[in-house]
């Protein structure tokens, strides 16, 4: 049995199976039911691996094992693995994520704070810098540093972007407004779209209709990140965003926004 070799490889990366699995699985799902011997002939995998290949394929879910002499292997439905695979991811990822939520308590993570604070408390603030490629890790450091705000974010953003905030940041920003932090949003509200994801923040934020044809924020009058490029960018991979630590800067494009405000 011919399978295209881009095939084979989809399914071994979908599925999380080794190539000889994938080709024993794909001879039987089309053959329907198969010996050991027949499987080996259609796949191309020597004899002497597919009764070890099989039994992984049965563990897994994919086959099941018919009764009788000679004994036969019959293709499960592929729906029904898929839905078995999906939930062996999301049981997979539950774990993971418990793990690491009780990695938090432990004594261990704390004294990897107190090491991290210690460092960074001698760290000159004039050399703290970072760049971020790819716009979904511009987003992630923003909402770091939102989610860490203690005062006051200042963001200057396009009518794209505060509608691409309200669906990434609007969490953060609840619960920042919880702790008495001031979130104030500048964008020109030329679309439907930023009118209403306008309307959606103002119940965590102070939101005007204001052009400044720039992309930043500023959190807590010290940490900046700014934007290089145009959000218009075709490719979200390219968006580059510089991250700074410094007062002076950050102090003088709040300046910036406090007049424009005002206006």
């Amino acid at each position: 049995m011919i399978v295209k070799e881009e095939l084979l490889k989809k399914l071994r990366s979908t599925f999380n199976l080794n190539i000889y699995e994938v080709k024993i699985w794909v001879s039987l799902l089309g053959k329907g039911a198969a010996t050991a011997g027949e499987l080996s002939d259609l796949s191309n995998v020597p004899r002497s691996r597919a009764y070890d290949v099989l039994e992984s394929l049965e563990k897994k879910g994919f086959i099941i094992m018919k009764l009788g002499r000679p004994i036969k292997y019959l293709a499960v439905q592929p729906t029904e693995i898929l839905k078995r695979v999906k939930k062996g991811f999301q049981d997979r990822a539950e774990e993971q994520i418990q793990m690491l939520e009780n990695v938090q308590t432990t004594d261990v993570f704390k004294e990897l704070s107190l090491l991290f604070k210690h460092g960074i408390d001698n760290v000159d603030p004039s050399t703290i810098a970072g760049s971020f490629k790819g716009r979904e890790n511009v987003y992630d450091h923003i909402n770091n540093l939102i989610n860490n705000a203690e005062k006051e974010v200042l963001i200057v953003t396009t009518a794209d972007g505060i509608v691409r905030k309200a669906e990434y940041l609007k969490t953060t920003f609840k619960k920042i407004k919880n702790n008495k932090v001031k979130v104030r949003i500048a964008a020109p509200l030329k679309t439907e779209k930023a009118k209403e994801a306008a309307e959606e923040l103002k119940e965590y934020a102070e939101v005007k209709d204001i052009n400044l044809n720039a992309r930043f924020v500023v959190v807590d009058d010290k940490e900046l990140v700014f934007m290089v490029n145009h959000d218009k960018v075709q490719d979200n991979t390219t968006d580059v965003g510089i991250w700074v630590s410094t007062p002076f800067f950050a102090g003088a494009l709040k300046e910036m926004f406090e007049q424009v405000w005002k206006q």
